[in-house]
């Protein structure tokens, strides 16, 4: 299963986290050599970051998402806690 290689960062969480379990099933198997497992090491470490990064800042923009006096929402500051 050839796919086409992109920058982890372009990626959406989505995307990340389905190649990331992809690379887990290849090396829970044990059947790749060295060489390939270490690339795939050095993937899935590198998407783990990316995914990371990408749950921090949804939980930066939903902390700061609230209700204003009317009830809508609206995107606060962060320092207006």
């Amino acid at each position: 299963m050839a796919q086409k290689k992109k920058d982890p960062g372009e990626a959406t969480f989505d995307e990340s986290l389905r190649r990331l379990e992809e690379i887990v099933a290849q090396m829970e198997q044990g059947e790749i050599p060295l060489e390939e497992s270490l690339k795939l090491y050095e993937e899935g470490i590198a998407l783990s970051k990316v995914c990371a990064q990408k749950l921090q800042q949804a939980e930066l923009t939903i902390k700061r998402l609230g209700k204003d006096l009317e009830g809508n929402l609206k995107l606060f500051e962060e320092d207006s806690e």
